[in-house]
């Protein structure tokens, strides 16, 4: 059974994984049973009442009482026990445990940001503590996202304007994917971010420790970190290629073309101006679509950033 499970889920790495898992196998198991009665029933009686010659006839069978009440019985056991089955899963998912530890969730395109109890903001890098549940409480700054996490077996849409929430409690440490499954632009396949469940003391480390500055990098070396960090490679090339926003290669000291006809020149107050307020100065050809870094990004960051621009021709 654990290697059919391998075959056709991911790893449980939640404590409602394996309820929903259950429930899963319950309905194939009783789907697979079905088919294969219903399949052999067809093609034994397709033989058993086969016409042979021009004088069979079919007899007329007006009704079968007990026949009526099993398939109208046996179909019903089996619903109710799904529903019962799954209502029960889903009201533990909803009910939030009253020790769990709290994290902001903001859909952005195509970007997730997690903002923690300390202040601390990752953007796409949930971290959190295992054996202990944890509160996603989640809000979209743009169009609907949908946050998934496959090895945790949690889902739940992103919407604007509204609040939506979705709790788990990992029950290991180690690394999993989280996707968005709402198809929510252009990039929305690049819209992928990990979790990484740490024991506690390791996650109150890392707490403490997130928004530090590697002092050893040089600005270049930060600036090239922090581009990937801050998932800004999902819309912006390195190598001249076009994607959802302009390409950094031989932007610096550019002069581009602007959608209202005007042209600027790609200089650090542009640089700045693009990444604090994008939608100040749209390039011709390209979507009002990049989220602000307004609060995320310290002044010593956007500096590193635009360091690392100037390097790539």
């Amino acid at each position: 059974m654990d290697k059919v499970l391998e075959f056709l889920l991911p790893p449980a790495k939640s404590t409602i994984a394996g309820q929903v898992d259950g429930l899963f196998i319950f309905i194939l198991a009783v789907s697979a049973v079905l088919l294969v009665g219903i399949s052999f029933a067809i093609i034994y009686f397709s033989w058993k009442y086969k016409r042979r010659s021009e004088q069979d006839t079919t007899p007329v069978i007006t009704h079968n009482t007990k026949l009526e009440v099993a398939w109208s019985v046996i179909p019903l056991i089996l619903v109710m026990i799904v529903f019962g089955w799954g209502f029960t899963g889903y009201m533990n998912m909803r009910t939030v445990p009253t020790d769990a530890y709290e994290i902001r969730v903001v859909g952005k395109s195509w970007l997730w940001e997690f903002h923690y109890e300390n202040g601390t903001v990752s953007v796409n890098e949930l971290h959190v503590p295992a054996n202990r549940p944890v509160n996603l409480v989640m809000s979209s700054n743009d169009v609907i996202h949908s946050f998934y996490i496959p090895d945790y077996r949690v889902k739940r849409d992103v919407l604007p304007n509204r609040y939506s929430n979705v709790w788990f409690e990992a029950m290991e440490t180690g690394e999993s994917v989280i996707f968005c499954t709402e198809y929510c632009g252009r990039a929305h396949s690049n819209m992928i971010a990990t979790v990484t469940a740490h024991s506690e003391s390791d996650f109150e480390n890392w707490l403490a420790t997130a928004n530090v500055i590697d002092e050893s990098l040089s600005p270049v070396e930060l600036g090239k970190e922090l581009i990937a960090k801050n998932g800004c490679n999902a819309c912006h090339s390195v190598d001249g290629s076009r994607m959802v926003g302009p390409s950094y290669k031989g932007s610096w000291m550019a002069e581009r073309e602007l959608e209202d006809g005007s042209v600027v020149t790609v200089d650090a107050n542009y640089l700045r101006e693009s990444i604090l307020e994008p939608n100040a100065k749209i390039g011709a050809g390209y979507d009002p679509v990049m989220p602000s870094y307004q609060g995320l990004l310290s002044d010593r960051e956007i500096d590193a950033i635009i360091e690392y621009i100037k390097t790539i021709d």
